[in-house]
């Protein structure tokens, strides 16, 4: 069975938020760099999806004057490999991605990028609730602390030093509980390449 392997979101926009010295995995690229190799080894589709947020005037803002919604260093799209821009936190909404999985005949998607709880997590509950068999391969995403909902807004540095932020083990176990057995199987790298 043929399977689309998502990049999602593994862009240069989160470098540049002060969040990223806390990421999870400041090394995504290399770590999902094996994956890539190994989809277009065996003939699956690689699916390369960029989040934008026009008109914000932030990093995901393609009008705000900075090349930041492009690939990670050391991650680069072939021709030929679907390239989508999405503007939701999932990869469904706002893309041609279900019309391309279907054209492709894949049913079987395999999801990695940035973040784990976000647009990875709502990618992969959208899939399964399309019928897809999907894969979530925790280790080649990656997330960020998360501030407690009355502490929003304070500076970075406060957040991360409050007892009540949600530690990027944490986000990541709850991620995983939420999806296992309901939305998809949880695989490692190691996993995925020995299949």
């Amino acid at each position: 069975m043929r399977s689309a392997l998502l990049v999602i979101d593994i862009q240069e926009s989160f470098r540049q938020r002060p969040s990223w010295a806390a990421v999870s995995n400041p090394d995504i690229a290399a770590t999902v760099a094996p994956l890539i190799a190994d989809a277009r080894e065996r003939g699956d589709l690689v699916v390369w999806v960029l989040h934008s947020e026009p008109g914000t005037g932030g990093v995901f803002d393609p009008a705000a004057g900075h090349d930041l919604i492009r690939h990670l260093d050391g991650l680069e799209p072939r021709a030929g490999e679907p390239q989508l821009v999405k503007t939701s936190a999932n990869a469904f909404t706002t893309t041609g991605l279900q019309q391309l999985l279907t054209a492709e005949g894949i049913r079987h998607l395999i999801v990695t990028g940035i973040q784990t709880e976000q647009c990875c997590e709502t990618t992969t509950r959208v899939a399964g609730d399309l019928g897809y068999d999907v894969t979530f391969v925790t280790e080649a995403t990656a997330t960020f602390p998360i501030a407690h909902r009355d502490e929003s807004g304070r500076p970075y540095e406060e957040i991360l030093a409050s007892p009540r932020t949600l530690s990027t083990a944490d986000v990541i176990a709850r991620t995983e509980y939420a999806l296992a057995g309901r939305f998809a199987t949880i695989a490692t790298v190691k996993e995925v390449l020995a299949r």
